[in-house]
C-alpha cells in the first residue's frame, strides 16, 4: 500500500488545502491520502478555531472522497505532536510500502529545524506543495503544482470567504462570528 500523508492546522481549511488534497489524489501514485489534522502545532502557541471545530470541517470537506481518510491520532491526543510520532504511528498502522509527507514550500524551507528531522527524512518521501508565494525550485523532491496564493494566516485576519471550499463556507461563517462548535 501506498500512503500520503497531509498534515496541518487547517486553521481554517482553505481552497489551497482542498487543492492539494485533490492534486495528491491525482498525480500521486498512492492508495491512500490521510489528512492529519493537528492539535495545535508545535511551532504555534494557539489556534482561532477549536481542535474540534478543524476537525468536522476537514471532514466534511473530504467525506466524499473515497481515496481520503481523516486520521484524528494528533486530535485525540490533545497536546502538540511531532510529525515523526505521527508518521511512525501511520506507518506502525497500516504498513505501506512507500510513505510521501506532502509539505508546503514555506515549511519545507524551515524542515531542518523540526523535531528528529533526521529520523524523518529516512521514513517518508518528501512531497512540496507548490504554490504562488515561496515557489522555489526543489529539483531533489517531487512536487505537485498547486499555485494558489492563500494561506490560514492570511485568512484568520480577513475570513475572506472566497477562499473557503463552498461545501464548508457557511459552517467556517458561523464559527467565526459565533465562535462556537458547529
Amino acid at each position: 500500500m501506498k500512503i500520503a500523508i497531509f498534515g496541518g492546522s487547517f486553521d481554517p481549511p482553505h481552497i489551497g488545502h482542498e487543492k492539494i488534497a485533490l492534486e495528491a489524489i491525482k498525480c500521486l501514485d498512492i492508495d491512500k491520502l490521510i489528512i492529519v489534522p493537528t492539535f495545535l502545532n508545535p511551532f504555534k502557541s494557539s489556534c482561532l478555531f477549536s481542535s474540534k471545530n478543524r476537525l468536522l470541517l476537514i471532514k466534511k470537506l473530504f467525506l466524499d472522497y473515497k481515496k481520503i481518510d481523516i486520521c484524528e491520532y494528533e486530535i485525540n491526543q490533545q497536546k502538540p505532536i511531532n510529525t515523526v510520532e505521527t508518521v511512525k504511528y501511520i506507518k506502525n498502522l497500516y504498513k505501506p510500502s512507500l510513505l510521501y509527507l506532502i509539505i508546503g514550500t514555506d515549511n519545507f524551507k524551515l524542515i531542518h529545524t523540526w523535531y528528529k528531522y533526521d529520523t524523518l527524512k529516512n521514513l517518508v518521501e518528501f512531497i512540496i506543495a507548490k504554490r504562488g508565494i515561496h515557489n522555489h525550485s526543489f529539483k531533489e523532491n517531487k512536487h505537485l503544482d498547486i499555485n494558489i496564493n492563500v494561506n490560514s494566516t492570511q485568512l484568520r485576519h480577513t475570513l475572506n470567504l472566497h477562499y473557503i471550499p463552498k461545501k464548508i463556507q457557511n459552517d467556517v461563517s458561523k464559527i467565526w462570528h459565533n465562535k462556537k462548535v458547529i
